[in-house]
């Protein structure tokens, strides 16, 4: 899954001018499936099917910083846009359990048993 996600963060980044802003998201996009395989996954749905966008992303993170700007400046750390990324993209805090998986609809429970 991380390689299908990792795939479709640089299709939309080819559409991109190389190191622009939705650009730079999509490497830290890249990171964060890399080293989260669950992430991976989670971004690529909401990217083939969810209608999320490097662009929008860029938005947000965008955002953040304009309502943070102190004079004529302002900085987002790596650390503020993977949090304002996570949220975009639904996922879970780093550590936090992953949702427990539905059981198949023929799947036996043991625990009916006892």
């Amino acid at each position: 899954m991380k390689e299908k996600a990792i795939r479709l963060i640089e299709d939309q980044q080819k559409k991109e001018k190389e190191l622009s802003a939705p650009w730079m998201v999509g490497e830290q996009l890249k990171e964060m499936a890399r080293e989260h395989p669950a992430w991976a996954e989670l971004i690529a749905q909401d990217l083939e099917h969810g209608g999320h966008t490097l662009k929008e992303a860029e938005k947000r993170i965008k955002a953040w910083a304009d309502t943070h700007r102190t004079g004529n400046y302002s900085c987002v750390t790596p650390a503020r846009a993977e949090q304002i990324l996570r949220a975009y993209f639904g996922l879970p805090e780093i550590g936090a359990a992953a949702p427990a998986p539905a059981p198949a609809a023929d799947a036996v429970r043991l625990e009916d048993f006892f």
